[in-house]
């Protein structure tokens, strides 16, 4: 039996979508199980509630052979700890309880790391990977820098103005990572029987990119001038708080940006064994373009 977490989000979809092409023994966390891909909750059996809460966490896990963990950041937690360690404190306590084998959890770069300390989102997660560690079970930590998906997030303001917009500076050179790939190697890892232990598996993408020759690429590929401008790093906690972030999380996202800002992504280098196959503009092709045109 494998238990999915956040089974309608940006990457447990995937990792859904992925085993439900097998024959595996299947059971989602949702809170609203309606969002589940169609003819899923037909091959799955659904646990309807938060996988923040003890008592759903406790039936979830029983009997399950492996867990894929992804705490959803909540933009009205009071802090980052509250978002990732308070959240994961009761799911902790049912893989020892319930005896979970493996947990595969969408993490972090960073450790190791100057800024770790003081990363916000990337502080958090890290916590949250030495809580579920300590329970016993064996685990990997799928640790990603920023998501190229993220980018859907502007692609409003790439559609309308030709803009996109961060922090960090337009020259750091970076990597990045489709979420796509991430699903791929938690799906392997969720499958796989053999391997036990604490470990954290990079994700680094193909190729380190700045937001400069990102927008060079989106140009290309969208057949029209797209341009980066770095904003001001008051200006992008604000932009959070006005959208109805609390403080906590809207500094959390702020500190996140500040340490990518300084390298903290870049501590890891890349190998065969890390890097994942889908390329920037390969992203761009096939999913930012149909978004922007839509």
């Amino acid at each position: 039996m494998i238990v999915i977490t956040s089974p309608t989000g940006q990457i447990g979809h995937q990792v859904l979508e992925n085993l439900l092409r097998g024959d595996e023994k299947l059971r989602v966390i949702a809170r609203d199980p309606a969002r589940l891909p169609a003819g899923a909750s037909e091959r799955v059996e659904v646990i309807e509630g938060s996988h923040g809460d003890r008592d759903v966490v406790a039936e979830a896990f029983a009997r399950a052979d492996a867990v894929f963990w992804l705490a959803p950041p909540d933009p009205h937690a009071e802090s980052v700890e509250s978002a990732f360690v308070e959240f994961t404190r009761p799911a902790a306590e049912a893989f020892r309880r319930q005896s979970v084998s493996r947990g595969v959890g969408i993490s972090a770069l960073g450790r190791g790391t100057p800024w770790a300390a003081h990363a916000g989102y990337v502080t958090g997660s890290l916590a949250m990977d030495d809580l579920i560690a300590s329970t016993g079970v064996s685990y990997r930590a799928l640790t990603n820098p920023s998501f190229m998906d993220n980018i859907l997030r502007q692609a409003q303001a790439i559609k309308d103005h030709g803009k996109f917009f961060s922090p960090i500076s337009g020259d750091r050179k970076l990597p990045f990572v489709a979420t796509r790939d991430v699903a791929a190697v938690a799906t392997r890892l969720l499958l796989d029987e053999d391997w036990s232990g604490v470990e954290e598996v990079p994700l680094l993408g193909p190729e380190d990119l700045s937001f400069n020759h990102m927008a060079v690429i989106m140009s290309e590929v969208l057949g029209k001038e797209v341009g980066f401008q770095q904003i001001p790093f008051e200006a992008y906690k604000a932009r959070f708080v006005e959208f109805g972030m609390s403080e906590g999380m809207a500094q959390g996202m702020t500190d996140m940006a500040a340490a990518k800002n300084e390298g903290l992504d870049n501590a890891v280098n890349r190998t065969p064994e890390n890097s994942t196959p889908t390329s920037f503009r390969q992203w761009c092709d096939e999913v930012l373009k149909p978004t922007v045109a839509a």
